[in-house]
């Protein structure tokens, strides 16, 4: 076992250097999920064993997710008993009724108390609907609630990515105690897809202090996806400040942080292995040393020497396999062979070294997209040339969106149908009830209601209609846009319903119809929780299942990522060139997705319009293959073969 892989359930282990707090590195967020949830399993019985209560510190958010729900796991099937738990939760938006959706109240509840056998009055959280001038008061007899437990055995957290625990923002101070906080900028942002716009997401809450946190016992801090990683860093190996209050747990006696693979990607021992430990010269990891110190250096990869090798601790990779030159050419050599601009192959040429085989000329492409916008903004330049270039292109639309779309842009058209309807005498009064039902709900929606069925119907309208056009856009008939509306993202919340056997079986089906010689799918393994993690979970399983077909044997899946982040430059192996042209009308097919632009309901902490950073992306993966020495291009599409 080399250094930066570890046994299934097992954290990654190696010797550290530069992390000042301890910290383990599972492969997945549901490995390390069940690690935590057993700790504190362990911990629940030993305090039933002592005839002592366990007080338990919890975090919200999407981090303890998993952790809650293997807990609820062994108490159905392992007699796990929270009869002697009691908690204390670590913040609450205000103001905030405890049964509105956004609530933490009803969070809680839903993810975890509601399913196990915890007395009601052995919960506590902080109540978002004290009168102003009585929080002082609540927040000290909070505090005093917890002393009189004896304080926090164990405290689960989560970071945001500006570093905050709880909601400590940046400038919260290590003595700060239970208070009220105004939320900066970023965690609001974060939070608008909860609340349906930025505009609603409150701008204060009520939350633990640090000294508060750094007095439990035991403390755990969740992290998950590649998001988390620059601020994981910064926490783990940089300097204790209040610019990233999680960097006070380096001062806890017994804190630990615990996250997976792609939170820890920026870490030393993950990022740069060799400079922490020896590890083991594979062909991977020779390309990932190469292009990070082509990449540091400032210099092409066919410019560098021995001597940078050796000032920069890969004197044993020299050792292994000879000169600088040698090792330059080889890899200069890959790097090149993953560019083309036929990413269906290119007919009657020499594909030794192509990413795509040239045969069959003509391909049968299933590109298949989570949300009905990830395939023009993820892949839009691929998606074009495939189909310019003769290839059948088919676009499976794997959920609906709905969720996605702004209130006010769906009684917009809902009026507007509404009023087509009546103006015209159009006779479909099943139909115009529907759009009339919407609208009343929408004009008296409230924060604690969700979307009913009509509503979330014409939101589902609204954003195949934008499919639909961006498909006549790229050239492809309609008939060759495939809306599955898989059933677990039928939820109305941004809490999803688990991978069925159902939402397999539709991705199988549609697999098995087209027959296709390529797949591309949205490769975003880093995030746990996410509609692309499902969404990809479920095409992995379908071609499990269908691998033993004929035609699946000459079937390739090309895995792409989204508008969030790119692969790797050592990772990525086919890199489909865009000209500026090209890039403008890849942006233009991003712009018939009307309803994702001008502030959408999942803006995340980047301010900007997806076509802009979809492009900024693009533009960075040309010029990292321009800095390494390659060929210059405008943009570039990336993209990692699963062989499975």
């Amino acid at each position: 076992m080399d250094s930066t892989t570890a046994r299934a359930g097992e954290p990654i282990q190696q010797a550290i250097t530069y992390e000042k707090i301890p910290t383990n590195i599972y492969a997945d967020a549901k490995a390390a999920s069940q690690a935590v949830a057993k700790e504190i399993a362990a911990l629940i019985r030993q305090k039933q064993a002592e005839g002592k209560p366990c007080v338990l510190g919890l975090a919200t958010g999407s981090s303890p997710k998993t952790v809650y729900a293997e807990l609820i796991r062994m108490h159905r099937e392992e007699d796990l008993s929270f009869r002697n738990v009691v908690t204390f939760n670590l913040d609450e938006y205000y103001p905030m009724e405890p049964d509105s959706l956004q609530s933490y109240v009803r969070f809680m509840k839903e993810q975890l108390f509601d399913h196990v056998d915890i007395p009601a009055g052995n919960y506590f959280i902080p109540d978002g609907t004290v009168p102003l001038n009585k929080v002082a008061d609540f927040v000290r007899s909070y505090e005093d609630k917890i002393e009189s437990y004896g304080g926090l055995d164990f405290q689960l957290l989560g970071i945001g990515g500006n570093g905050h625990i709880g909601f400590n923002e940046p400038g919260s101070l290590i003595n700060s105690h239970t208070r009220l906080m105004m939320l900066d900028h970023s965690t609001r942002a974060a939070a608008a897809g909860d609340f349906g716009s930025l505009a609603k997401v409150p701008k204060k809450a009520i939350t633990m202090g640090v000294a508060s946190i750094l007095k439990a016992r035991r403390v755990v801090l969740l992290a998950w996806g590649e998001r988390k990683a620059p601020v994981i860093k910064a926490a783990v190996e940089g300097v204790v400040t209040e610019l990233v209050p999680a960097s006070y747990l380096q001062t806890h006696p017994n804190g630990l942080f615990v996250i997976d693979e792609a939170a820890a990607s920026e870490l030393t021992r993950m990022k740069t292995p060799w400079l922490v430990d020896t590890v083991v010269w594979d062909n991977k990891m020779i390309k990932k040393a190469v292009t990070h110190l082509s990449l540091t250096l400032g210099k092409p990869i066919l410019k560098l020497t021995n001597k940078d090798y050796n000032d920069n601790g890969m004197s044993d990779l020299l050792a292994q396999v000879g000169q600088a030159y040698d090792l330059n050419i080889d890899v200069f050599n890959q790097l090149q062979h993953t560019i083309t601009g036929w990413p269906g192959g290119k007919p009657a040429a020499d594909d030794t070294n192509r990413p795509e085989r040239a045969l069959p000329a003509s391909k049968r492409c299933l590109i298949f997209s989570p949300h009905p916008d990830d395939d023009i903004i993820s892949m839009g330049g691929t998606f074009q040339r495939l189909h310019d270039q003769g290839h059948e292109v088919h676009v499976a639309y794997q959920t609906s969106g709905n969720i996605a779309v702004a209130d006010d842009e769906a009684l917009r058209f809902a009026d507007y149908v509404v009023d087509f309807n009546e103006r015209f005498g159009i006779e479909s009064p099943q139909a115009t009830q529907i759009f009339r039902d919407a609208a009343a709900f929408l004009r008296n929606k409230k924060d604690s209601e969700m979307d009913t069925p009509e509503v979330r119907h014409v939101k589902g309208l609204i954003r195949r209609g934008e499919a639909k056009s961006t498909c006549r856009f790229v050239g492809i008939p309609v008939e060759n846009a495939h809306f599955l509306d898989m059933p677990f993202y039928e939820t109305g919340k941004v809490e999803k319903k688990p991978l069925s056997e159902e939402d397999i079986r539709v991705v199988m089906d549609l697999i098995e119809k087209v027959k296709p010689h390529q797949i591309y799918a949205a490769g975003d393994l880093a995030d746990p929780h996410g509609t692309h993690k499902v969404c990809l979970d479920a095409i992995m399983e379908a071609v499990r299942r269908l691998k033993h077909k004929n035609f699946m044997k000459d079937c390739w899946v090309w895995l792409y990522r989204g508008a969030w982040a790119e692969w790797d430059i050592y990772e990525i192996e086919m890199a489909v060139p865009m000209s500026p042209d090209q890039l403008l009308r890849k942006r233009l097919g991003i712009f018939k997705h009307q309803s994702q632009k001008d502030g959408v309901v999942f803006q995340g902490t980047d301010s900007r319009e997806f076509w802009q950073r979809a492009e900024e992306r693009n533009q960075g993966t040309a010029e990292l293959y321009n800095r390494l020495g390659l060929a210059e291009y405008e943009a570039m599409e990336a993209f990692v073969r699963w062989k499975f």
